[in-house]
């Protein structure tokens, strides 16, 4: 299939030349390209005209997940009948293996994965192994070690209507692929078995599949409902991928294990030289323990610290990332970095702070030196991979711009800016005001925008910060709520949905209300302590928390600062240019502003009344069994589980200790 753009609206202001000027770099191969756009100039729909035009997989990269996700909704919205996908860390909560030699203590590897998330990288996995025409949202997660495409896609499922196979292969084959079988709990990664027939739930799909089979031949293929058990489609032939990332192949296991027994025995060795007796010994124990699991189940708890060994590379080798995968998708993609200014300082910050924490648990014997080649990619290893780049940012960086300037040309121009609005929006008015009062005035100009039924946004330094002025304003009656980093991932897009709908008024933040974000009712910023210089108060961040009222009519940001400082004159000259040069647009082409009007996209991860309805009342229900089957104590105890810790979240300790002792008592009555 091509990639085929589904929108009511065409390019318009300086989005004809920039899509212009991108395809023809692309065309005449420049490997760097920037896009300067100013924020509400559309450039997400210039990236999605290109991507039209250039017919290429496409991997867009984002610095965190809540852009991302909104990334993923516009151009999923854009390429409906495509495939767009989503790939970020699937962690709710992650706390990775670590030691501190100080204190002597060991801390392991403790996570809570977020299934839906899984889900969409193992969907976005799947798609490039299997179609062309493929978009990838992901964070900077698209540069850890994945495992390699190759045994990905030799661990598959092949069926066909009409093929002669058991149903005891069809189940051997999906253990290998590490499904679970489950005839009480049909969740993703499970298969049950009923008759003849069977039912699967693949790791990466939402609809299950119904096998008939008859005489040891498969008669039907269909794809169901989970929920309802209503048959969606029938199909002819279809892959099942497996259920996890990472896999290893049995065959290899003798080979493979021999290398592994080797290299502990000589760092065993070499610590026990060193007079490190109890680290050796320790070593020797874990790896035993590591080589046994994966002989019995194919996988174990950190079996990413030897995927070296398994997927066959040499010490020092780049890991296999999602740019493998797009790579076997195809030789010829293209790769976007969004909000470059920020993103490529983290892609280039990822792989040292990994390597610190590795080393030390490989010094004190708790994982093999092997444990290094699971890491992310070098920042110079990433660049050598990019076939084609677009560094979109409405502040590029010196970095991108240099990248962009040498392989420019005066036919091909590498830079290419987008400083008019499609509305005619021009750049927001910027007023400074003293500290002196600053809550009281703050409070007058949230109620003014109120009473007009607009939206506010106001950044903190931090924290703790952020949340004591929520809780201030919301003893003022006003309809406001705080963002930062603890909120979980997809529920980030649900607060940023839910001020737009007008549940909140005012959105309190730090870093998240920085870059991209697409809020079109919002015409005030408020910036406190803007005469912090820092990093959260630098010229281009502040350029960039301004660019959020950019989107209206009336846009206005009020500075609380009682001196100018270097960043902030900078930055307010910046805005003072581009509003110029965006007046003499208008003017010139007689252009009347008006704000965007947009309507709030389907949610990344849609919740029906059923699973609502199931949340609420799931704890009952199981609580006034007599008995509990094994998969009921289960999920009860993983909802308690998730009650408590949110409880402890709330600081309602007395609630957290309750919901403690009832997961205690669950678990010993089994």
């Amino acid at each position: 299939m091509k990639f085929k753009l589904v929108s009511n609206f065409k390019p318009t202001g300086d989005q004809p030349q920039a899509v212009k000027k991108l395809t023809q770099g692309i065309t005449h191969a420049l490997k760097h390209q920037v896009l300067l756009g100013v924020t509400g100039s559309g450039k997400t729909f210039t990236v999605a005209n290109v991507i039209q035009n250039i017919q290429k997989p496409t991997l867009v990269i984002s610095h965190n997940k809540t852009l991302a996700g909104q990334l993923y909704q516009e151009l999923r919205d854009f390429f409906p009948k495509n495939a767009v996908c989503y790939f970020v860390s699937y962690y709710d909560y992650y706390q990775p293996e670590a030691y501190i030699p100080q204190t002597d203590t060991y801390i392991e590897k403790e996570s809570q994965i977020n299934e839906e998330i899984d889900r969409l990288r193992l969907s976005a996995t799947a798609n490039l192994l299997t179609r062309s025409d493929t978009i990838v949202v992901a964070s900077v997660s698209c540069i850890y070690n994945l495992g390699s495409p190759v045994e990905f896609g030799k661990f598959v499922l092949e069926l066909k209507y009409g093929m002669k196979i058991t149903q005891e292969s069809i189940l051997a084959r999906l253990t290998d692929l590490q499904y679970d079988r489950n005839d009480y709990d049909f969740k993703r990664g499970t298969f049950r078995v009923r008759g003849e027939g069977m039912d699967i739930l693949p790791a990466y799909s939402d609809n299950g599949l119904h096998l008939e089979l008859k005489n040891n031949c498969l008669m039907s293929i269909e794809e169901f409902d989970p929920l309802t058990g209503e048959t969606t489609k029938s199909i002819d032939a279809i892959v099942v991928y497996p259920s996890k990332h990472y896999m290893t192949d049995p065959k290899t296991y003798t080979s493979v294990f021999a290398q592994i027994r080797k290299d502990t025995e000589e760092q065993c060795k070499k610590l026990t030289e060193g007079g490190k007796l109890v680290e050796a010994q320790r070593l020797a124990q874990r790896t035993t323990y590591d080589l046994n699991m994966i002989r019995e189940v194919g996988y174990v708890n950190g079996i990413e610290n030897y995927s070296r060994y398994f997927d066959n590379r040499k010490q020092g080798d780049p890991p296999y990332t999602l740019i493998d995968y797009l790579e076997t998708c195809s030789k010829d993609w293209l790769v976007v970095i969004d909000e470059s200014h920020i993103t490529l300082p983290q892609l280039r910050g990822m792989y040292n702070g990994d390597k610190s924490r590795k080393q030390t648990l490989i010094d004190y014997g708790f994982r093999l030196p092997s444990a290094l080649d699971n890491r992310p990619l070098r920042f110079e290893e990433f660049m050598r991979r990019i076939n084609q780049a677009i560094y979109v940012s409405a502040t590029p960086d010196e970095y991108e711009i240099s990248l962009a300037q040498e392989n420019a040309s005066k036919k091909n121009p590498a830079i290419i800016e987008q400083l008019i609005r499609p509305t005619g929006l021009i750049d927001p008015v910027i007023s400074i005001k003293q500290t002196k009062g600053q809550i009281g005035d703050l409070i007058k100009e949230i109620q003014k925008r109120v009473r007009k039924k607009e939206r506010v946004l106001i950044t903190t330094l931090t924290k703790r910060m952020a949340e004591d002025l929520t809780a201030y304003l919301q003893e003022k009656n006003l309809k406001i709520t705080y963002l930062h980093s603890d909120i979980k991932t997809l529920d980030r897009q649900d607060i940023l949905d839910n001020l737009r709908s007008g549940e909140h008024d005012v959105i309190v933040g730090i870093n998240l209300l920085r870059e991209g974000l697409d809020l079109p009712e919002v015409s005030l910023v408020v910036i406190l302590d803007a005469d912090k210089e820092g990093f959260l108060r630098s010229k281009t961040s502040l350029i960039q928390t301004m660019g959020r009222a950019a989107r209206h009519m009336n846009a206005e940001v009020i500075m609380y600062a009682d001196v100018i400082t270097k960043s902030m004159k900078g930055a307010i000259e910046e805005v003072e240019r581009r509003r110029a040069v965006q007046l003499q647009y208008n003017q010139k082409h007689n252009i009347t502003p008006f704000s965007i009007k947009k309507q709030i996209r389907a949610k990344l991860i849609e919740k029906d009344d059923a699973d609502i309805r199931e949340n609420a009342n799931l704890i009952a229900e199981l609580e006034s069994k007599d008995v509990l089957l094994p998969d009921q104590r289960e999920k009860l105890i993983k909802k308690l589980r998730a009650h408590m810790k949110q409880a402890a979240v709330e600081l309602d300790f007395e609630t957290a200790a309750l919901l403690r002792d009832k997961i205690r008592l669950v678990s010993t009555n089994a």
